[in-house]
């Protein structure tokens, strides 16, 4: 079996774009974290995915809402990126959002937002895998926010 540094090593020679991940809790509380770990999945049904580990802020969140946000932030939303991955105590302070038809959080000036209908959860390895139906999206101009080898950079073109 390869050693963990090593799959780290090669793995984060693969560029992804950087997401938060917005949800809501049982209470009604916001949740979000930045979210690396995403991907398209089909086109018919538009459907995503998101890989949470099992010990991450938002596990519990996700484990029980039935809809979740994905965030596509921009190369100038590096400091989003940073507090949604960091402690902070209310990620939510002071941020600029709006609400969706189903009142969970999009974050201002994104480059699109994915709004989504989780139909299944798949525990992989120290993950769970959750596949959300895309219910609304919208998408604007710019340039992505990627991460690549262990930090944030910019899409050079």
């Amino acid at each position: 079996m390869i050693d963990h540094d090593a799959f780290r090593s090669v793995l984060g020679r693969f560029a992804s774009g950087v997401t938060v991940v917005t949800s809501l809790d049982e209470e009604g509380k916001d949740h979000g974290m930045t979210v690396s770990a995403f991907c398209s999945l089909s086109l018919d049904p538009p459907l995503v995915l998101v890989c949470i580990d099992h010990s991450a802020s938002m596990f519990d969140s996700l484990a029980t809402a039935n809809e979740f946000i994905v965030n596509i932030l921009s190369e100038r939303q590096e400091p989003l990126a940073r507090r949604f991955s960091g402690p902070h105590p209310n990620r939510f302070d002071r941020i600029g959002y709006t609400r969706s038809a189903s009142g969970i959080a999009i974050l201002d000036d994104v480059l699109g937002y994915l709004e989504c209908k989780r139909i299944a959860a798949h525990e992989g390895g120290d993950h769970c895998i959750y596949v959300g139906q895309v219910e609304d999206a919208s998408s604007s101009e710019g340039r992505p926010l990627l991460y690549y080898r262990g930090g944030y950079a910019q899409l050079e073109r």
